[in-house]
């Protein structure tokens, strides 16, 4: 009989690929429809009422006696990496990297293996692949010229191996490619399960705590872009980063997503070329087209991703129509606000689009989603719609409201800083904008209507 203080739990079921419990075993998971994935799990231990108090590991200390210097960013030896990272990896961090198939993870890892091991980091590197065998990871870094000889590689898709490489090499990195072809032997399910990467991952954690040892993961994606794998996957690590780019274009950006050791919303570009993954430090040339003679459809707005501004191109078509429905395409920007800029500029700003095919789009592959660029939108398919291109070296920066309102968007001054310094010396800003910096004739707009008699599209 068991104890009073204490309550039993009943054996149950378990999905392997997404985690549902259920309380008697079924063909087919109620929750993601997948079949045959539904096993038994052991009962559980009794759960005390009430938890005994035990020995600390550490006792506790004044926070202002905490020692620093084991919190020490290092750096990677990449600079736009170091960037999202908040100046480096901190020892013990745990970093997940995701993106999708192709984009480049396993090469910029490696990139980072190779500069870890090169530079003065502490201890070597060690680059663990649980996808790929050890001639193709070899094969790469002669093409990327990443061949160094502290840089250790295994091939291994065990925890318990991996581990093992860590005691025999004794690495200052350690990097894990990736985490859903990893098995522990202690943890039920096929590799890449819900209780597989949650083992596999927690294992890691523990080991990067106990040791200061910084760990990147690779983590795979679902096609509609989320992490693969249970949601705690992404609490369990301190740094979420996402590798983001089209295939067709060699254009990439690291974006951080969760950072507990910096900010959260810095972004890092890349540039995929046949040697590897470089850097790119001033990627606001790779988003605009400075021609000499000017065309309709084209307005430049400046996007701020974490603490960078960036230029960005914005391109309309808009052509008559023959059939009943016009089309509606949009790559790059919001689809959504893209309608909106529609339907405003119809009502307030007296520029017809019903019966016109209306295209927008961002140049260089870039993604554009914050409000800031709603008036070069509005601007790109006015100018377009009437055949008239906007003056030369002019910015748009503002949010447009359903009354046809300008408003205000944040860090305008610095905006225009990094406009002024590409040699754009005009711009369109919303009231309230705050202190502006030298080099550019800035005009404040209060409405679409004020905008387009301004640059002469109405």
């Amino acid at each position: 009989m068991p104890p009073k203080n204490t309550r039993t739990a009943r054996p149950g079921y378990r999905c392997a690929d997404c985690g549902h419990e259920v309380a008697k075993w079924v063909g087919r998971c109620p929750s993601c429809q997948a079949w045959g994935t539904i096993d038994e799990t052991a009962a559980a231990r009794p759960v005390l009422a009430k938890v005994a108090a035990g020995a600390p590991s550490t006792p506790a200390r004044p926070i202002a006696e905490v020692d620093l210097d084991s919190a020490r960013a290092v750096s990677t030896g990449i600079g736009e990496l170091d960037r999202v990272l908040g100046g480096g990896i901190v020892p013990g961090a745990v970093v997940l990297l995701a993106g999708e198939p192709g984009v480049g993870k396993s090469t910029l890892l490696l990139e980072v293996a190779h500069r870890w091991a090169a530079g003065a980091s502490p201890g070597p590197s060690l680059y663990v692949t649980g996808e790929e065998s050890a001639g193709q990871v070899r094969l790469r870094a002669e093409r990327t010229d990443s061949v160094h000889p502290e840089l250790y590689l295994g091939a291994e898709s065990n925890l318990s191996a991996v581990l093992g490489h860590v005691d025999a090499v004794q690495p200052g990195l350690l990097i894990v490619d990736s985490v859903q072809t990893v098995q522990s032997p202690e943890a039920d399910g096929s590799p890449g399960g819900v209780t597989q990467v949650r083992a596999v991952t927690t294992a890691l954690v523990s080991l990067a705590k106990e040791r200061g040892l910084p760990v990147v993961l690779v983590g795979h994606v679902t096609k509609d872009g989320a992490v693969a794998g249970p949601r705690v996957l992404e609490h369990l690590v301190d740094v979420v980063l996402h590798f983001e780019g089209d295939r067709h274009s060699a254009l990439r950006m690291l974006r951080g997503v969760k950072n507990r050791f910096g900010p959260a919303d810095e972004v890092g570009c890349f540039e995929q070329r046949d040697d590897g993954i470089a850097e790119v430090p001033d990627p606001s040339g790779l988003f605009i087209n400075r021609n000499e003679t000017q065309v309709d459809g084209t307005a430049v707005t400046v996007m701020v991703e974490g603490k960078r501004p960036l230029l960005v191109e914005v391109q309309s078509l808009v052509m008559k129509t023959q059939m009943a429905m016009p089309r509606r395409s949009v790559s790059g920007l919001d689809s959504a606000r893209v309608s909106m800029m529609l339907a405003v500029l119809g009502k307030h700003g007296k520029v017809p689009t019903g019966e016109y095919d209306v295209f927008a789009a961002t140049v260089g592959g870039t993604k554009v989603h914050e409000p800031a660029a709603d008036l070069a939108i509005a601007l790109a398919i006015a100018s377009s719609q009437k055949g008239k291109p906007l003056p030369p070296n002019l910015i748009a920066v503002g949010e447009v409201g359903l009354a046809g309102e300008i408003r205000r968007v944040s860090s305008v001054g610095r905006r225009l800083a990094e406009a002024a310094r590409l040699g754009f010396d005009r711009a369109l800003v919303p009231p309230d904008a705050g202190p502006l910096p030298k080099g550019v004739r800035a005009t404040v707009v209060s409405n679409v209507s004020e905008a387009l008699k301004i640059v002469g599209v109405k």
